[in-house]
């Protein structure tokens, strides 16, 4: 028997969010699906009851699902990580949705209940995620990528802004990265950064952003880490550094095709532990959310996650492959 909890973020897409709600509870009622609901009402509040959930003890499997945005998969995964009785679903209801992209979830809210409850009869996959330790100690994980620096300072101000709202209203919302970029773009300041990566250590001036992936997308739809698959036991980490600044928006462009990675200035690394450090603080984001300033640590959680996921795992395509080459 498998108990399933619905956390809602009903301000996800200014409030249109609440309108998917409305569709997905239909549909359950409909098909007689037993469930609970909880509704966020304030930043930090997904985390806290996607935790009182975990910690409810009983015989059953949990299953979690988030509907909303990035941030709410996100405050919902870091309320559950260290408890290994949840498994983790998503219905997108947010403006960027990354974690439905990488994750193989339809875009439409019904279609993705649908896969959901057939996903629900399987056997779940086990996913990586990352784990930040800020200077402070304290602790944070993302499931998606986090960021240091140019891409960290203007998804704070995107989260910051009412203009996202506006936009959201216009079924625009993606737009609101492309204003923020070429407003900060004159006038952000590079930074020289120490990186180390499983124990090798590199130094990059003038360096834009340092980004650390689980899969591939993130800001909306950019495959800024193109190879990154969430359960190959290592991160992805990308590095922006020694780009002009007409240049940057080459590199912007291109970062939605993965095609990025082919610039000289855009250097791409595989690791299991990283290290952040600047001489300036830098800005730091998970998932999107301000986390908060460099220097940080952050170590990788291999299959530290259950989620819901029509993504291919790698061990199926390698049982795949043999089986196709005739290879028992």
């Amino acid at each position: 028997m498998k108990d399933i909890y619905f956390i809602i973020n009903p301000k996800a897409r200014n409030g249109h969010c609440l309108k998917i709600w409305g569709k997905i509870e239909a549909h359950l009622k409909t098909e007689q699906i037993p469930y609970l609901a909880f509704f966020t009402e304030y930043p930090g509040h997904a985390k806290k009851l996607a935790n009182h959930i975990a910690e409810n003890k009983n015989d059953n499997e949990k299953i979690i699902i988030a509907v909303g945005g990035d941030g709410t998969i996100h405050e919902v995964m870091n309320g559950v990580i260290k408890h290994k009785n949840i498994t983790l679903g998503f219905i997108p209801g947010g403006s960027g949705n990354d974690f439905s992209r990488g994750f193989q979830i339809p875009s439409n809210p019904l279609e993705a209940l649908d896969v959901l409850l057939r996903l629900m009869k399987q056997e779940p996959a086990f996913i990586d995620a990352g784990k930040m330790t800020l200077e402070d100690q304290s602790e944070h994980y993302f499931i998606n990528n986090m960021g240091a620096g140019f891409d960290a300072i203007i998804s704070y101000e995107v989260n910051q802004s009412q203009i996202k709202g506006w936009l959201n209203k216009l079924s625009l919302g993606r737009l609101v990265y492309v204003y923020f970029l070429l407003k900060k773009l004159f006038t952000y300041q590079t930074a020289t950064i120490d990186l180390s990566i499983d124990g090798q250590k590199h130094i990059f001036e003038k360096t834009w952003f340092v980004t650390v992936s689980n899969q591939p997308y993130y800001g909306g739809g950019m495959k800024i880490a193109p190879e990154a698959e969430p359960d190959d036991g290592q991160l992805d980490i990308t590095v922006v550094h020694q780009l002009a600044r007409w240049k940057l928006l080459l590199v912007f462009i291109s970062v939605f095709w993965g095609k990025h990675i082919h610039f000289k200035e855009v250097k791409t690394f595989k690791g299991r532990v990283v290290s952040i450090q600047s001489a300036t603080s830098l800005y730091v984001h998970g998932d999107g959310e301000h986390i908060g300033y460099t220097p940080l640590n952050i170590e990788i959680q291999v299959k530290g996650l259950q989620v819901l996921t029509r993504r291919a795992r790698k061990e199926n395509l390698d049982l795949k492959e043999r089986e196709a080459n005739g290879s028992h």
